[in-house]
């Protein structure tokens, strides 16, 4: 490289052009938009699909689940279930059908600011984060154990993040160890870092029963919170094959009966804990799910619930998780495709990368499997974002960069527009009799730009030597910028000082407030608000 010193390159009008795609677009004109209809890709047939329902119900009537707690075994005996002299819970198929027909449907999943309210029916199809990472991934490839601030920080990114459209729980906060405090801090950071929609999960009643507290005074009362609750219970309610987690189904009743809508989530591992063949992996989850829905109706008839079939798959040369397979894509796809038979509101996961880093590996596996399953309808697709090595890390460069690939998935849900007005014979005739014998700068082109085109936040389209001259970065180094440049200046607030400091007089909040407020900002004075609960911890 040369010493010498460059002239500086003039703005252009391309410049301009960019730096104008390059701010937030109105509403109106954005080439992609939360809930856009999908279900144009479709691994199963109409005889596939109904194969599986059927089999569901012949293992819920024949085979049942084991292990349910008392409260649970009493609900489901009242609700129609028989006990089998195995002492396994048995689900008649007319009792499930019938379960179907009147459970919840067409619900919202709101969100603290109403503009990024859900509503995750039809085939609506809406992108956002999961898992329980316990590693945060740098950008240099080096894992460390994830903390509470990770988990404040990750939602904050994704609060200003286009394409990612609810918060789920992402990591674990390994540097809390104790059960109650992990939880309720989960719910609490996760809360106070957007206005969007919020997943989180909880290992016993009383945890969840704290939180229900926290999230009344956020709220503003336990009547507006149930008006529009805000985060919803992602519950492992079965151990597969077939089995209740007890205590997980605990929690389960108290998020229902707490106006909490509920993630079912079955998440058997195809040649682990569900069978290796992909048809019988989905017909367990289907029937697992099933079985879910039928105990949320039994606790309260018509409570929100999301059919939540987490398939996930083997490496069967190593019997580990294989989160970025094709096979993984397939299962993903048929389980959107599963809920829309049933007309529920459907849960599946996608973006699990098996790659340690983001790298080649990893732009694949999320690609391939966001476009398929995307396409395929899934009402609600977790796990989008930031995930690496099958779960067990998470990265904020690949949280920006998978912003990037779930618009590129959502592009092709939107599919093509065919009108005559976009079949454009009358810009062909003008552009050719009466030139310049181009479209670059036709009117079509120019009002098309934005509302037709996708623009990358970090992808690269320089030529290469406009890239090399503003430094020749790659797409992990541009998308660290852009963390530093979110994590310097986004400090939400839309939880007020005087809520937040009665929360922490109340509970064990253990993520710093200090970490919460802008470099300089005093932490406000403790104010105490009625009605939050005793103190714990």
């Amino acid at each position: 490289m040369s010493d010498c010193p460059t002239k500086a390159r003039r703005p252009s009008s391309r410049d301009a052009r960019r730096a104008l795609r390059a701010g937030p677009l109105p509403d109106n004109l954005r080439p992609v938009w939360p809930g856009m209809s999908s279900g144009r890709y479709r691994p199963l047939s109409e005889a596939d699909v109904l194969a599986i329902h059927r089999t569901a119900l012949r293992l819920l009537a024949e085979v049942g689940l084991a292990d349910a707690p008392p409260s649970g075994v009493e609900a489901l005996l009242n609700a129609g279930c028989t006990m089998s002299d195995r002492g396994r819970l048995l689900f008649p198929a007319a009792l499930v059908e019938d379960t179907v027909a009147k459970a919840a449907r067409h619900f919202v999943l709101h969100a603290q600011n109403p503009r990024f309210d859900l509503e995750p029916w039809g085939k609506k199809t809406y992108f956002g984060t999961a898992g329980a990472a316990v590693n945060m991934v740098g950008a240099n490839g080096t894992y460390r154990e994830s903390q509470i601030r990770d988990l404040f920080d990750i939602g904050r990114i994704v609060d200003v993040m286009e394409n990612i459209h609810f918060f789920q729980r992402a990591v674990v906060p390994r540097d809390i160890p104790d059960p109650f405090e992990m939880d309720f801090n989960t719910c609490y950071a996760a809360v106070s870092s957007t206005t969007k929609h919020v997943g989180s999960s909880w290992v016993q009643p009383e945890h969840v029963t704290a939180s229900l507290e926290m999230l009344h005074a956020i709220a503003g009362g336990e009547d507006k919170w149930r008006e529009r609750p805000f985060v919803s219970q992602s519950n492992c309610f079965v151990v597969p094959p077939m089995k209740f987690a007890t205590d997980a189904c605990k929690c389960l009743e108290v998020a229902v009966r707490g106006g909490m809508p509920v993630l079912l989530l079955s998440a058997g591992q195809a040649g682990a804990t569900a069978p290796a063949a992909l048809a019988g992996a989905l017909a367990q989850e289907v029937a697992e799910c099933l079985a879910g829905l039928v105990y949320v109706n039994a606790i309260k008839p018509g409570a929100p619930a999301i059919f939540g079939t987490w398939c996930f798959v083997s490496d069967l040369r190593t019997g580990a998780m294989s989160g970025g397979s094709p096979e993984q894509a397939l299962l993903s796809s048929a389980s959107g495709q599963m809920a829309h038979y049933y007309d529920l509101t459907g849960g599946t996961a996608s973006g699990m990368t098996d790659s340690k880093i983001a790298d080649g590996q990893a732009g694949a596996e999320k690609a391939l499997n966001h476009a398929l399953v995307g396409n395929a309808g899934a009402n609600l697709i977790y796990e989008s974002a930031g995930m690496h090595a099958s779960l067990l890390g998470y990265s904020l460069e690949s949280l920006i960069i998978d912003n990037d690939i779930i618009g590129m998935a959502q592009r092709t849900i939107k599919g093509i527009e065919v009108n005559e007005e976009r079949l454009s014979f009358e810009t062909i005739k003008d552009v050719c009799l009466n030139g310049p014998g181009h479209f670059l700068g036709s009117d079509q082109t120019l009002q098309l730009m934005q509302t037709e085109y996708l623009y990358p936040a970090v992808g690269d389209r320089k030529s290469p030597t406009e890239w090399a001259e503003q430094g020749s970065m790659d797409v992990i180094a541009r998308a660290e910028k852009k963390v530093q440049e979110i994590l310097a200046s986004h400090y939400p607030t839309h939880v007020s000082e005087a809520v937040d400091a009665s929360i922490r007089e109340r509970f064990p909040v253990r993520l710093p407030r200090e970490h919460m407020l802008p470099p300089g900002t005093a932490a406000p004075a403790v104010a105490k608000i009625v009605g939050i609960g005793e103190r714990r911890g």
